[in-house]
């Protein structure tokens, strides 16, 4: 491995235990001793920047949020990438066919058509909740970056159908995050390199869902946690233990990180 100048980190499942909620102890001593160490760190997350609550105990180098989409630091904005107006009509306009509603982000607010069992299971599994909106036509003239609605493998290619740009970012089987084609966290991962002149080849990145199999193209040094997707370790460099066990924290450790 060469030398490890940035590291990316996932959120859900990679450095947030789903079961308990929390981040533990020993995952915030890690991203305290890397930085201590002279190694950025950086969040590569699905999640809006108003998810982004003090749950870390650490400020970070930079923010990769929407999958990609809204990248930025406490200085400044490196990259935004919001979904077309009309792809924005043409995705409701979608999702409207198979009976899903949508919950459309912007950089400030969430929207909502309408609630169904998966939509609300998928904002739970971080502990968040979203209600029905009554400015949601307003809110979808907006600048959208990220649009979340349920949906099984089999409703994806309508969830997108006659889009110009627009694909899934899938982390979870009973519903997607739908965001630029021209997109994903690997463009958003790059965009911060180059932000920093820092090499892939000195880049490191840990995640567990098929949303970041994207970064894990785009440095030299993709960690899966052991409670990953298989597709992902496929691909990965190496893989590390559990989210549950501090997979990361031991990881780290073991190779002089920390």
């Amino acid at each position: 491995m060469n030398e490890i100048k940035i590291a990316f980190f996932d959120i859900d499942g990679t450095v947030f235990d789903m079961d308990t909620k929390t981040v533990s102890d020993r995952m915030k001593e890690t991203f305290k001793k890397l930085r201590e160490n002279g190694i950025k760190i950086c969040i590569a997350t699905g999640r809006s920047p108003i998810l982004l609550y003090d749950i870390f105990g650490v400020r970070f180098d930079a923010y990769v949020t929407f999958n990609g989409s809204y990248c930025f630091n406490d200085d400044e904005v490196i990259f935004s990438n919001p979904l077309s107006p009309k792809d924005v009509q043409q995705i409701i306009k979608n999702t409207r066919e198979i009976n899903r509603p949508v919950a459309l982000a912007t950089k400030t607010r969430f929207a909502a058509n309408g609630l169904d069992d998966d939509l609300l299971a998928f904002f739970q599994i971080g502990g968040h909740s979203i209600e029905e909106s009554p400015d949601f036509a307003e809110v979808a003239k907006q600048e959208v970056f990220q649009i979340m609605s349920g949906g099984y493998l089999s409703e994806r290619p309508q969830l997108v159908k006659d889009t110009d740009n627009a694909k899934v970012a899938a982390w979870w089987d009973r519903a997607v995050d739908i965001v630029p084609a021209d997109g994903g966290k690997g463009v958003g991962v790059t965009k911060v390199l180059e932000y920093f002149g820092i090499d892939r080849a000195n880049a490191m990145a840990f995640g567990d869902g098929n949303n970041d199999l994207e970064m894990f193209q785009a440095v030299d040094n993709g960690i899966a946690m052991g409670n990953g997707s298989d597709d992902l370790k496929a691909i990965a460099r190496d893989v590390c233990g559990k989210v549950s066990e501090d997979g990361i924290y031991h990881y780290c450790l073991a190779h002089g990180l920390i």
